[in-house]
């Protein structure tokens, strides 16, 4: 028995298996996770994170984070400071965050490993496509809470599971560097324990909004 590395709950069954791994789901918070046993070491992980391409000169991409970023610029005021958590190599959002005059700061464990910002709190804080990746979500997503000041921002992008069908033949599950996926019920158990705001803005792009 694995407990859910978000919630710490025993409650949960196996929701899907494959020929590399399995997948569980919890029944408090609905997280489905990746048991820790199947989890790349840290050396193949970098592997797989150096093969990214997140090019902040690439248009298409550029266009799939601002489902993110332009609703979430429509509500911060201007010169708002901001981190952009776990930016990877090629820190797209940043860059089109300061092209609007916001002051970001980038971390990121491997590419950026800037731990003093971790102690600063920040306007806003941004996430794409990096909560899937956290082992320990629990952990992790209390460190990026803790950055963002009361009535802050912490928007995130994430694709998330629908059901269990769905999820058989889901292409975002085969990446052996996603080990935590979320779901609407997820995002909202996670809201409710921040005593936060859940506000979605496209099906994989959300933000929750800290309290005053």
């Amino acid at each position: 028995m694995n407990k859910c590395p978000l919630c710490s709950s025993n409650s949960n069954v196996v929701f899907y298996r494959d020929s590399r791994r399995h997948y569980k789901r919890c029944f408090n918070c609905w997280l489905v996770f990746v048991p820790d046993q199947f989890h790349l070491n840290h050396t193949d992980e970098q592997a797989e994170y150096d093969k990214h391409e997140n090019d902040p000169q690439d248009a298409g991409y550029v266009n799939f984070l601002s489902r993110l970023v332009v609703p979430l610029q429509a509500r911060l005021q201007e010169g708002a400071r901001g981190l952009d958590f776990g930016c990877g190599p090629g820190p797209a959002v940043a860059s089109m965050m300061r092209a609007n005059g916001y002051n970001v700061k980038n971390y990121d464990p491997i590419y950026a490993n800037n731990p003093i910002f971790l102690s600063e709190q920040f306007d806003f804080v941004i996430a794409t496509e990096v909560i899937e990746h956290f082992r320990n979500p629990a952990v992790s997503l209390a460190q990026v809470w803790q950055c963002v000041k009361p009535g802050g921002h912490f928007g995130a992008m994430s694709k998330l599971v629908i059901s269990q069908q769905a999820f058989a033949n889901w292409h975002y599950k085969n990446d052996p560097t996603h080990v935590a996926f979320f779901s609407r019920e997820t995002l909202q158990w996670v809201a409710s324990r921040w005593n936060a705001t859940l506000v979605f803005f496209a099906a994989d792009a959300f933000v929750f909004i800290k309290g005053c």
